[in-house]
């Protein structure tokens, strides 16, 4: 069933929501940097590189809804497997439910790329110059 309400919003809320995109993603990346360079064993190293993807994504506003399920399965799983950073990973995971609930908002790619799109009825009637058919 398609949406009737977009969920690209535009004006202060699509300002509201790049912040928290660019929070959440940012706070991913750099987590699953820092796992990345210090983790040898293979879970750690392979959370860490997903961290560093899905805070990329997320902050870029691509698959938003994906990423944001994303963002709260690595956070559950950082808390499961690592069980020192409680706190964040309880902000970060709210922030991707958030984001996959709300979307992604107008300054975003999702929104550029599957965004409402304008039709001109105008344009569509009007022959154009090149139209063989005079």
């Amino acid at each position: 069933m398609r949406r009737f309400i977009s969920n690209f919003v535009g004006g202060r809320q699509a300002i509201g929501l790049l912040l928290i995109r660019i929070a959440a993603g940012a706070a991913l990346a750099i987590d699953g940097q820092v796992r990345v360079h210090y983790s040898e064993p293979l879970l750690p190293l392979t959370l860490g590189l997903l961290e560093v993807a899905v805070g990329a994504v997320l902050t870029a506003g691509l698959w938003a809804p994906v990423a944001g399920i994303l963002s709260v399965g690595l956070s559950v799983s950082e808390i499961l497997v690592f069980h020192d950073t409680l706190c964040a990973a309880i902000l970060l995971a709210s922030m991707g439910a958030g984001l996959a609930l709300v979307g992604p908002g107008s300054l975003s790619v999702d929104a550029w790329l599957f965004g409402l799109k304008r039709i001109d009825i105008d344009k569509l009637h009007r022959p154009s110059r090149h139209d063989s058919r005079r």
